[in-house]
């Protein structure tokens, strides 16, 4: 009888809790059982183990294998447990010297060559190994993925035997590599902010949005520039942070989708078709997957065509919205994933797309107009924190007007604002309490009269109220104030003036 002990992680979430793979070799008919609650792919293991194994020309026991995958409450599932299960089996098997396997954790999926394949959710495997102390062996096509984690001893391996001859001290694998060309180099081919004629008051308003991490709603008709000043949002935000880029590769790697290495740093800017579902927005399925809203995380999700989407389906943004997380609930598994996101979003004023325009081609009833804008539901509005008409740009100013500042310039201004707040409060203004609003935000006698009769006026809500003081304390930090005087307070409330419609 023979014991061996791998150490390897599985996901859960954005988590990667260590799982300890026991193997046991014991007499008996030549049979392999897998325990712990494994799932489909993880059961299959035992074929893909055998063949690889047998390929790589080494010896498979004929007795009885026992495999248990510890702790066995944890559900197990994906290819990412063949490699320590397959490596258990060998040094159970006296074929691998087992102190070498004390201080590393395994994960990848084994093909029936032997040849190792990447799997999904690498990244925060290897961000937990490193704070635990341990190296961490990858297959080669996850190295520049795992290679982001600063610190972390990450060798890569193409195959089984080039694990085995690394942990016989034959060979040694190459260790992870990634070059990371950083903001700058995806930066370049961005869209400018140069290039939207006109709309100067859309154009301050986006500068606020991105000082502030406030949400925008920009109500306009048809071709009036409001898809293009969105998707230039995420070129005036500040830099990814090391801690925040690396969490927005986490949830990336655990969707499965990769992570681009020169471009890492990034914030993402996700746009869903308005027939997206509620479970494809914040996430879902048997084995809980991240969502659109956790794939903008850090970043823009941006939601053109915003009376288009089925009300089911924005009407379960309005808890991440307030939390910045996702929880979701199945019958047999949990998941919590990081959800902290700038909602922008674009809307027509009426199903045709011209009320209030100038041309008069509207022909919407009173009665189409309100059930068109009734799609959105008031507490969902609600927690929009700039919200503005973008009006029909002259020919002749698309002709030959000035084009307005770059968004170099105007990131500047942002990046000086967002540092006053990260210094002031440690977050971005819209992210604030309410007790750190009494404290950042406090107004004087006049200034609580005028928003006062704004609140009676535009009938804004509690949070409504909040949200405008934490737009009036961004514009002045715009402005380098540090104190909120009444013409900070009066463009904020006209923000709001749409909630009277």
């Amino acid at each position: 009888m023979s014991l061996a002990v791998v150490y390897t992680r599985a996901p859960d979430g954005i988590d990667a809790p260590l799982v300890t793979c026991e193997v046991h070799l014991s007499g008996g008919l030549p049979s392999t059982s897998i325990v712990g609650l494994p799932e489909t792919a993880v059961k299959e293991a035992r074929d893909r183990v055998r063949a690889a194994i047998l390929n790589a020309h080494m010896d498979y026991p004929h007795g009885r294998v026992t495999v248990s995958l510890a702790p066995a409450d944890l559900p197990k599932d994906g290819g990412r447990f063949d490699l320590p299960i397959a490596l258990g089996v060998l040094a159970a098997n006296r074929l691998l010297p087992r102190p070498a396997l004390d201080d590393c954790e395994f994960i990848g999926e084994l093909a029936l060559s032997g040849e190792l394949r990447a799997v999904r959710g690498v990244l925060p495997a290897v961000l937990q190994a490193t704070r635990d102390g341990r190296r961490v062996i990858v297959p080669r096509g996850n190295g520049a993925e795992a290679a982001l984690v600063e610190g972390a001893d990450v060798r890569v391996a193409g195959s089984l035997l080039e694990v085995c001859a690394h942990l016989c001290g034959r060979a040694n694998l190459a260790p992870a590599t990634a070059a990371d060309a950083g903001p700058a180099a995806a930066d370049a081919n961005a869209a400018d902010l140069a290039d939207v004629r006109g709309q100067p008051q859309a154009r301050r308003a986006l500068e606020i949005a991105a000082a502030g991490a406030h949400n925008l709603l920009l109500v306009g008709p048809p071709g009036t520039g409001k898809t293009m000043l969105a998707s230039r949002l995420p070129g005036i935000l500040p830099p990814l942070g090391e801690d925040e880029a690396l969490e927005l590769a986490a949830v990336r790697s655990v969707a499965g989708h990769d992570t681009p290495v020169g471009a890492w740093k990034v914030r993402a800017f996700r746009a869903p078709h308005h027939t997206a579902s509620a479970v494809a927005l914040v996430g879902g399925g048997s084995i809980p997957r991240p969502g659109e809203i956790s794939l903008a995380h850090h970043g823009v999700l941006f939601l053109d065509e915003l009376p288009e989407f089925d009300r089911h389906v924005l009407e379960v943004l309005r808890e991440p919205l307030e939390s910045g997380r996702i929880a979701i609930s199945r019958a047999a598994r949990q998941a919590e994933f990081p959800a902290a996101f700038q909602l922008v979003a674009a809307m027509n004023p009426c199903p045709c797309g011209h009320a209030g325009d100038s041309s008069g081609r509207c022909r919407c009833t009173p009665e189409a107009i309100a059930r068109y804008r009734a799609r959105l539901s008031g507490p969902l509005l609600d927690r929009i924190d700039l919200k503005l008409e973008v009006p029909r740009v002259p020919q002749a100013e698309l002709r030959g007007g000035p084009g307005g500042e770059s968004s170099a310039m105007v990131r500047a201004r942002v990046v000086a604002a967002r540092a006053l707040q990260l210094a002031r409060a440690g977050k971005p203004n819209a992210r604030l309490g309410n007790r750190e609003v009494e404290r950042d935000c406090a107004l004087d006698a006049a200034q609580h009269a005028l928003l006062d009769r704004a609140t009676d006026r535009l009938g804004l809500s509690a949070r409504a109220y909040h949200r405008v003081l934490r737009v009036a304390r961004t514009i002045a930090d715009l402005a380098g104030s540090a104190r909120l005087d009444a013409a900070h307070l009066a463009e904020a409330i006209q923000y709001r003036r749409l909630d009277a419609n």
